[in-house]
This record gives structure tokens, C-alpha cells and sequence, in this order.
């Protein structure tokens, strides 16, 4: 056995039912050999916590861990950004200073502000000319390009909407620039590509920023054949600090048969533990601020209409079923109450088909979900959430509360009806769609406002708050059992992986609108140091 090392002094939360609390911990190998409290065993090395609270690493059970990365890495950042000019001149400087890039990218723009009646292909040919530009929002679901991006992707005037994608255009038909949904993957691969090199560099600076905010496993929810080549790689070369488990992309234009035959080889390619694909991902509906969230009602603002599900009831029935069939994970993106309704129905239907395993199927988001269907999620999927939208933004107008409508506001992002209906539950950011910070979306899991400096308005149906708790829980052994490693991971006990975090204040002590200022002062995986704040010794 290699050397010991000894955490003490230290106010250990398990998360483990049989033993909640210790004060000492040691691990050797990367694995925990023992808990405990009072006088401490010896050790080759010591850790002293100086009295902190020590939780096991947190897990994200819905990130697209290496697109954000890339982001941080190559991206102009667009989130902040309240006008047109600032836009602008945040894409020219992010241009200027990076010409070796063959596409100019930029990420984050806030709908609300900016959308199909403001951004255009014109309005980007102002800064960048010379190469092809495209910048998304935050929600990643539209985009704009410029003229020279529309050009070599092949779109014009006459260029039909991809399957489930839409180009938007004016009112003489012709293209803006503007993409939704998948016309966007769509128009991408037509553009110059990243090298392989820049997609590692994205992914460590992922690592990186996940890490430091106490990260040490995450699910990547949409994994092609990219990503699992990234991923691989990382592996590989032992780049990689945290577990990845990666749920790979199913689209409409696919089968039953090429559904499984492709995800079963990326399965066998990739078996774990570090990196491995479980799961099948569907994007069931769009979004609400590109009017593509499909509900059992129309929208409720002035121009009212609906959108359909992405796939129809027979394709969901038969890809749900076959994928089910061969083990795998059934993973979906939805919005709207309709969307929800229909993945609902395709697992009880593969359910029904195959019958019951642990499969932990997840629906994620869930913004929009009908009373009726509470009690259905119960003991057939996960609820993935993303606490931090349950809040009334303090600055960008929030046209999705308009859409949904007043009789139905009392449904939207109502996490406590889904956990007293006996839902099963895990936290996760969507990042780079929002923060991955866990500590900013705990307390806006529990007190469904923005931060006090962000100058919050009144809570958001605080009735379906969470508690400080349920919300630790969301991220550490309910997040380790959706990723499929809950068996080692999750909680702090012996044979578990030293994946732990040591935090600078008590966040179950800390008033709430103080625990988004909580730091991690130390991140171990696997026992090794992947993160140090500069202040701990």
C-alpha cells in the first residue's frame, strides 16, 4: 500500500446514511480506508482542516463540460453584455486579438436583449468581415452568423430548414442570419473546425474551473463522436481530473437500429470508470425564448402558437424502447409540459416493454411540467434541475414567465411538487448555459431569489424552495447515482474514492444569501490535490 494520508480536524459531512458525521478521515491509493471520530490514527502525511466543514466532491449531473471549456478557451464572452455596441466591440477586441483563429466565436448572449428582431448577419459583418463569425446565446439553442459564415455553410434565400432546425428569415424571405435549434450543428459543420489540440486545451481549462468550484465528476449531455474522441484523449494522455460519464447524442433522423448499433460502440469504445457513455440523449423540445418549447397549450403572450415535440410519439415509443432494451440510460432535454408528457409516456412505455432496472432515466429541466404528471416521474426517472433559473432575473427581461402565462406560473421550475410526489432528484448547472458555481445554485435552490448584490426581486414561488440538504444531496450522492457511480462515489466512506472537498464556512450553518460566498479551499480527487485556494496554509 502507498503512503497514507490523514484529513483531521475536520467537520465531515458523509452524506452517507449510516454514518453522517466524523472528524477524521484516511485514505491511501485513492481510496478511503477509514472514518472516525475523536483521537486520530497516524499517518505518513497530514492534512489539518482547521475546524471547516469537509463534503464529498460535488458532481454535475447535466454540464457540457468540454463545450464550455472550449468557450473559456477560444470564445468571445457575451453574457454580460446589454447593447448592441458592446457586442460589438467585445467580438471586434475578442477578433483582434485572436487572428490565427479561422472562425471568430463568441458565446452568451442573453435573449431578452438580443434576438431574431435585433442580430443579423449584417449587424456582425460591422466588426467581422474577413472570416466566418458566429456567435450563440446562452441558452446554446440559437445563433447568428455572418455573411461570410452564411456563405460557406451553403445558406441562402432558397435553403430549407434542416430537420427540427429553422434559418430565420425577413420579410422578403430572405436569410438574417439567425439560426434555432438544430439548424445550428447543421450550419456549423460546414464551418472551419477547431484542432483537436484546442479542444484539449478547452477541456482543461473546463477541468480547471470545474475543480476549483469543487467539482469531481460530471455527465456530459451531449456526447458525439467529438466529445468521446476528446474525452478518450484526456484519458489517455492522464489529463484528466475529474470522472466524465457522457450521455450521447440521439437525433431525429435516426432508428431504432442505428441508435443502438452507433451508441453500443461508443459504449464498447468507452466502458469507464473515468470516461464512459451510459446513456442516450434526446432533445424532446426546444426552448421558450426561441419559441420552440412544445406545451399542451399555446403560449400566453400576444402572438400565442405552440411548437411540436422533436419527435413524435411513435419515434420516441420505438427509440425509447430499443435503447431501454439494450441497458441504456434514457436522458432528456425538456421545456415544455408537452415535451415532458411525451417522454413521460415513451419511458412507461419501455418500461412497460422491458421491464424495470436501475436504470436512472432523467428528465432534465423540466421548466413547465402539468399537475398530472408529478406522480408519473416518481420511480420512473431523475428530475435533473437547474436551480439557479427558478429566480426572477434582476436584469434581463424573462419573456419564457410570458409565454407560460399566469394559470400555469404556479408549474414552472416547481421542484418541491415534484419531491413530494416521491420524484428522485439531482442538481446540475447546464453550464455553460449559466454558472456551474454549485454554491450560487444551492442558494438559489433554497431561497429562489437572485444574490443579495445582484439586487434581487422578491423570490420565485418560494413554496417550492429546497433545503440546504436536499440540495447537498442533489449534488453528491444523488448526482454520483445518475452518473451510474454511485456504487464508489457520492459519500464519504471506506472503499469509496478520496473525492472530496474542503469548504471555507459551514454552508448548513451560513444564512442563506451568504452561501453562494462559499469558496472551496481544497478539491481531492482521488486523493490528489486538483485544486488549492492560494488562502488555505
Amino acid at each position: 500500500m502507498s503512503d497514507t494520508t490523514l484529513l483531521h480536524n475536520a467537520r465531515i459531512r458523509t452524506m452517507d446514511p449510516a454514518r453522517p458525521y466524523a472528524e477524521w478521515l484516511i485514505f491511501a491509493d485513492g481510496r478511503i480506508l477509514a472514518l472516525g471520530t475523536g483521537e486520530p490514527p497516524s499517518a505518513d502525511h497530514r492534512i489539518d482542516a482547521a475546524g471547516r466543514l469537509v463534503l464529498p466532491g460535488f458532481q454535475d449531473a447535466h454540464i457540457h463540460l468540454l463545450s464550455g471549456g472550449t468557450d473559456l478557451a477560444t470564445a468571445a464572452s457575451l453574457y454580460d453584455v446589454e447593447s448592441e455596441a458592446e457586442l460589438l466591440a467585445r467580438l471586434q477586441a475578442h477578433a483582434t486579438a485572436r487572428p490565427a483563429l479561422s472562425m471568430v466565436q463568441g458565446s452568451g448572449w442573453q435573449p431578452g436583449v438580443f434576438g431574431d428582431h435585433n442580430l443579423t448577419a449584417a449587424l456582425l459583418d460591422r466588426v467581422v468581415a474577413d472570416r466566418p463569425a458566429v456567435i450563440y446565446d446562452s441558452s446554446f439553442h440559437n445563433a447568428c452568423l455572418n455573411s461570410r459564415a452564411l456563405e460557406m455553410a451553403g445558406i441562402g434565400d432558397g435553403t430549407p430548414d434542416p430537420l427540427n432546425g429553422h434559418i430565420v428569415r425577413d420579410g422578403q424571405g430572405h436569410a438574417t442570419g439567425m439560426l434555432h435549434e438544430e439548424a445550428i450543428p447543421w450550419a456549423i459543420a460546414r464551418l472551419p473546425q477547431l484542432t483537436d489540440d484546442d479542444y484539449l486545451d478547452g477541456l482543461e481549462a473546463g477541468q480547471a474551473h470545474a475543480n476549483q468550484h469543487g467539482i469531481t465528476g460530471v455527465l456530459d449531455p451531449r456526447v458525439t463522436e467529438l466529445e468521446a474522441r476528446i474525452y478518450a484523449r484526456g484519458l489517455a494522455e492522464g489529463r484528466l481530473t475529474l470522472r466524465v460519464a457522457g450521455a450521447a447524442l440521439v437525433t431525429a433522423a435516426d432508428t431504432p437500429e442505428t441508435a443502438v448499433a452507433r451508441l453500443s460502440a461508443m459504449r464498447l469504445a468507452h466502458p469507464g470508470p473515468d470516461f464512459h457513455v451510459q446513456s442516450a440523449k434526446f432533445f424532446m423540445d426546444g426552448v421558450f425564448e426561441n419559441r420552440t418549447a412544445a406545451c399542451l397549450q399555446p403560449y400566453a403572450d400576444p402572438p400565442a402558437g405552440n411548437a411540436p415535440c422533436m419527435f413524435g410519439a411513435e419515434a420516441t415509443a420505438g427509440l425509447f424502447q430499443a435503447l431501454e432494451a439494450a441497458r441504456f440510460a434514457i436522458h432528456v432535454h425538456v421545456i415544455g409540459d408537452a415535451a415532458a408528457r411525451r417522454a413521460i409516456e415513451g419511458l412507461e412505455a419501455a418500461l412497460a416493454a422491458n421491464g424495470h432496472w436501475p436504470a436512472q432515466h432523467q428528465l432534465a429541466h423540466l421548466q413547465l411540467v402539468d399537475p398530472l404528471d408529478y406522480r408519473r416521474i416518481a420511480g420512473l426517472a431523475t428530475a435533473n434541475i437547474q436551480p439557479l433559473w427558478a429566480r426572477y432575473d434582476p436584469v434581463v427581461p424573462d419573456i419564457a414567465l410570458d409565454m407560460i402565462g399566469a394559470a400555469r406560473l404556479g408549474e414552472t421550475y416547481a421542484f418541491r411538487k415534484m419531491l413530494d410526489a416521491g420524484a428522485d432528484w439531482c442538481l446540475s448547472s447546464d453550464w455553460p448555459v449559466s454558472t456551474l458555481n454549485p454554491f450560487e445554485i444551492i442558494e438559489t435552490a433554497v431561497t429562489r431569489q437572485a444574490r443579495r448584490d445582484e439586487n434581487p426581486r422578491e423570490p420565485f414561488l418560494p413554496g417550492q424552495a429546497l433545503t440546504v440538504e436536499e440540495a447537498v444531496l442533489g449534488y453528491t450522492a444523488h448526482a454520483a447515482r445518475a452518473c451510474w457511480r454511485g456504487s464508489h462515489t457520492g459519500m464519504l466512506r471506506p472503499g469509496f474514492s478520496a473525492d472530496l472537498i474542503l469548504l471555507d464556512q459551514d454552508i448548513f450553518a451560513v444564512a442563506p444569501d451568504r452561501m453562494s460566498d462559499t469558496r472551496a479551499m481544497m478539491t481531492l480527487f482521488k486523493g490528489r490535490q486538483v485544486w488549492r485556494d492560494p488562502a488555505f496554509g
